[in-house]
């Protein structure tokens, strides 16, 4: 099931506001998510619905394993074999494949390559088991005994597809303790709405843009054209991932859970650092919190864990090597932004930093869209103009030049929403000191957002495109 479907929008999710509103008691309420979470999961995975429900239970098993044994090494053995048996799933259902292609590829043995379909939100639920183990053995959380809250904490529907990263530390109290106001359905149902019409609006019709220029062999595709493409790729990505986590952001909220934001305006930063902290900000933090600081062989080796962080960022988004090294893409840059220091970037001119930022982040979305290697090398000679001389591609073309005029709309709405513009506008009368202003501002959203819920059902009629990239990740 997606959350971009008119009977998820108008039948599913009214008919589990319904029952959670109806249920008196909180254990009651959370029966009904925890039902309607694992129904949500198998609509679209009867079958792998199975390994969500014995990923849970093994790591809550483990999770009480470890409060059992605390203070002896059993704890220590029961947080590895944990964490252990998280990593060979993801390893067997995601990687399997292509650890088997790769491995052919060196030795030519042609071991039969293993088809397995990728269980939806693997990576998902399966880092937020592994931060619920190693919290619990940090004791920066106290155990769930009960098997049911742990579940629901796994298997909520709202963020369980993709995202963001839920920490265990950021609803703990909240599954035994929460409850929900006028305050909270009108906020969240806002926020959910912003976030499809992300989605069906803009990221829709921006990847129509991206299919019709990169769905094909880009060979002799000029290179306006690859670069007109390669941005607005960038943006789709952006809408289509914050859309979500939105979604997700507002579900949750309509059900009394206060998720953490997972991108501030990205594309409003003025370094690469600055990008990853504004971007899929609960992976990012998973990675630092997990993994910069753990000592690699018995030391804290800086540049080892940043390399170490940076291919796993790679490899958790996909099993290509395109991932591998868009990864290890913006390692380099993190890495070259660390040893030049803060005080001498400083001295850049903000202007010169936006450019920087800009073409490394656009560039690196041309990395992870190219999982051909061959058309990878293809678009590098097309953004660098050497296609030109290797392949007489044009500088500029027709069809490049039509498809901007008739999606000009399109692409600058996209940039301006893109950027902090409307929270500031929304600011203004919020934050007013006036009543006439807060109220305004309370209206105007209300409306606005229930004239973007009608042209989203609109659009969803007819639409068939409605699947979130991040599903597969």
């Amino acid at each position: 099931m997606v959350f971009a479907d008119l009977f998820f929008i108008y039948v599913f999710l009214p008919l589990c506001l319904l029952c959670y509103l109806i249920a008196r008691s909180l254990p009651a309420k959370n029966v009904v998510l925890v039902i309607f979470s694992v129904l949500f999961y198998a609509w679209g995975e009867p079958l792998w619905v199975i390994l969500l429900l014995f990923s849970s239970f093994m790591n809550w098993f483990m999770g009480m394993q470890i409060e059992k044994r605390r203070g002896t090494g059993g704890a220590k053995t029961c947080v590895a074999i944990g964490v252990t048996i998280d990593i060979l799933l993801l390893v067997v259902f995601k990687y399997s494949a292509f650890l088997v292609e790769n491995f052919n590829a060196l030795t030519h043995l042609g071991l039969p390559v293993p088809q397995i379909r990728l269980p939806i939100g693997i990576s998902f639920f399966t880092f937020q088991a592994i931060s619920y183990l190693l919290d619990c053995y940090w004791e920066n959380v106290k155990v769930q005994k009960r098997y049911s809250r742990f579940l629901l904490y796994l298997s909520l529907f709202p963020q369980l597809i993709a995202g963001p990263i839920v920490r265990y530390s950021v609803v703990e109290e909240e599954i035994e303790n929460r409850s929900v106001t006028a305050t909270d359905l009108c906020e969240g149902a806002l926020r959910a709405i912003v976030g499809l019409a992300k989605k069906v609006i803009i990221a829709n019709n921006l990847w129509s843009i991206v299919d019709t220029f990169f769905g094909t062999d880009i060979t002799g595709l000029s290179v306006l054209g690859t670069w007109y493409t390669v941005i607005v790729y960038s943006l789709y990505v952006y809408f289509d991932f914050s859309g979500y986590s939105d979604i997700a952001i507002g579900l949750g909220r309509m059900f009394g859970f206060h998720f953490d934001e997972n991108f501030r305006h990205p594309f409003a930063c003025k370094t690469i650092a600055e990008f990853w902290q504004r971007w899929h900000i609960s992976l990012g933090s998973f990675f630092r919190d997990y993994l910069l600081y753990i000592p690699i062989f018995g030391k804290n080796r800086k540049y080892v864990s940043l390399f170490l962080v940076w291919f796993c960022t790679g490899v958790w988004h996909g099993a290509a090597w395109n991932y591998i090294l868009w990864g290890l893409y913006f390692g380099c840059f993190i890495f070259f932004e660390q040893k030049l220091g803060k005080k001498r970037m400083k001295k850049w001119p903000v202007w010169w930093k936006h450019i920087y930022s800009k073409l490394v982040i656009i560039i690196g979305f041309g990395i992870f869209y190219f999982e051909d290697l061959g058309q990878l090398g293809q678009f590098f000679q097309n953004i660098s103009g050497v296609a030109m001389l290797t392949d007489g591609a044009p500088f500029f073309d027709p069809i490049t030049w039509a498809s901007l005029l008739n999606n000009i709309f399109l692409v600058l709405t996209a940039l301006v929403v893109s950027m902090p513009v409307l929270p500031k506008i929304k600011s203004l009368f919020f934050d007013s000191q006036s009543d006439g202003l807060y109220a305004l501002g309370r209206v105007g959203s209300a409306v606005a957002c229930l004239g973007l819920l009608a042209v989203v059902s609109i659009l969803l009629v007819d639409s068939t495109n409605n699947v979130f990239l991040y599903w597969r990740f």
